[in-house]
């Protein structure tokens, strides 16, 4: 089994290719295969995430390159940049992955939340992509809620807003 500990700058060559969906690269231990079918043990230091064109060291010498799956992903799209801007908002009030596109938004599937957006007046659709989230504002470091942080679970009112006039 191919073992890989340590994460390299940009290589010009590579040796093996790892594909993976959001979900298999946000994990530091992991058991899978690289695409030649050879079994790949991932032991990295916690709190990171694997990103498309990334480069990996095994311990053997190879250098593997990280590579995005493509997944079921729901789009969300319009033309108005505030409403953009309020289901961007209410995607990560609910702390789901979200990744920005112009005039866009991707999540990972998720009834609910696009019931939410329609509510908003989005459009949403699913999509086969990879994807790409945004690393947020607490990359690097750690987000702890603390059990008074909790909210109390009261659903909202999702309805479009009607702006008053001038």
């Amino acid at each position: 089994m191919l073992v890989v500990q340590t994460r390299i700058e940009v290589a010009t060559h590579w040796d093996e290719e790892l594909e993976m969906g959001f979900e298999q690269r946000s994990k530091t231990r992991l058991r899978t295969a690289v695409r030649s079918g050879e079994e790949i043990g991932i032991f990295l230091p916690r709190g990171g995430v694997l990103r498309e064109g990334d480069f990996l060291r095994a311990s053997d010498g190879r250098v593997v390159r990280v590579c995005a799956a493509r997944e079921a992903l729901m789009e969300a799209r319009c033309s108005d940049p505030l409403l953009l801007a309020r289901a961007a908002y209410h995607l990560g009030n609910r702390h789901a992955s979200v990744q920005v596109l112009a005039g866009a938004v991707r999540f990972p599937s998720d009834t609910v939340l696009a019931q939410m957006l329609e509510g908003l007046g989005m459009r949403v659709h699913v999509v086969h992509e990879t994807f790409d989230p945004e690393p947020g504002a607490y990359a690097g470091g750690s987000h702890q809620h603390s059990a008074e942080a909790r909210h109390s679970g009261r659903i909202h009112d999702f309805a479009p807003r009607k702006e008053a006039g001038p």
